[in-house]
């Protein structure tokens, strides 16, 4: 065998050793991750419930593409901030630690910030972290992190109600 032949054969060797070390590293990564908030697909979520503080729970459907609010008489409500809520299923998490790990007083789990039900799996929110911005959520026997931006938030109409009660 020439010795340009054998160059070429050990590189590629090198090169099959490389491929398959960042192959075995890449799933082991996968598998350590925390994944996301729930094992929903946001676009398939057709029931949500909404209770934000101390308020009233929200109920809403999503018909033939669009989200409606189902408490009392039926109306079309705003598929994108519906969108979004639903879109909480898929929040990535930054860490999961068990409930017992916590004391629910100490980060705003006595009572929640906000609840969200998703088809049935109930996540409460709980305080932000001090380390970043970063939300506490229980889900299950399970607290997780996750961004703040995934915070449930009032529709516009009520946050300017709010809003305006609060200044007077």
């Amino acid at each position: 065998m020439k010795r340009s032949t054998r160059q070429l054969v050990l590189l590629g060797a090198c090169a099959l050793a490389l491929i398959a070390a960042a192959t075995w590293q890449w799933r082991r990564d996968a598998a350590a991750a925390p994944g996301t908030l729930l094992s929903l697909e946001p676009s398939s979520i057709t029931r949500i419930e909404l209770v934000i503080g101390h308020g009233s729970p929200a109920h809403y459907a999503k018909r033939e593409g669009h989200w409606w609010r189902v408490d009392g008489t039926p109306a079309r409500t705003d598929d994108g901030r519906l969108g979004e809520l639903a879109d909480t299923a898929s929040a990535a998490v930054l860490s999961w630690r068990p409930a017992s790990d916590f004391d629910p007083a100490k980060i705003g789990l006595t009572t929640p910030v906000s609840v969200l039900t998703l088809d049935g799996q109930r996540l409460e929110f709980g305080e932000t972290s001090v380390t970043g911005p970063q939300r506490y959520v229980r889900a299950g026997d399970r607290v997780a992190l996750i961004s703040l931006r995934y915070t449930p938030r009032a529709p516009a109409s009520e946050s300017r109600t709010l809003d305006a009660g609060m200044n007077r």
